[in-house]
């Protein structure tokens, strides 16, 4: 279908959301993966679950997984998406910039 096709090429705020949960998924099944993140975030793994819940948390995911060309595409094509999908979610999560002309 078009409207399916479009809808995977430019995510909204659910799908947005959809993608970064399942790039946690890809992260999480790799635990050399998992603990870069980990370490980074500074999140345990035994608080991972409650961390997921909190605002920007998954915005976080996908920063991290940005930052990483050889893991940003490793990870797309293991979704079956573009690394510029991930960079839009990414961008979509992280809402609008901020005014700082106002």
């Amino acid at each position: 279908m078009v409207i399916e096709s479009f809808r995977k090429k430019i995510p909204g705020p659910e799908s947005a959301t959809a993608l970064a949960i399942d790039t946690l998924g890809k992260l999480a099944a790799d635990p050399d993966k998992l603990s870069g993140f980990l370490a980074l975030s500074g999140i345990g793994p035994d608080n991972l679950r409650v961390a997921a819940k909190s605002p920007g948390f998954l915005q976080g995911v996908l920063d991290f997984v940005c930052a990483d060309e050889m893991l940003l595409r490793e990870i797309a094509a293991s979704l079956d998406r573009t690394p510029e999908d991930i960079d839009r979610a990414r961008m979509i999560l992280a809402g609008p910039p901020p005014d700082w002309g106002a």
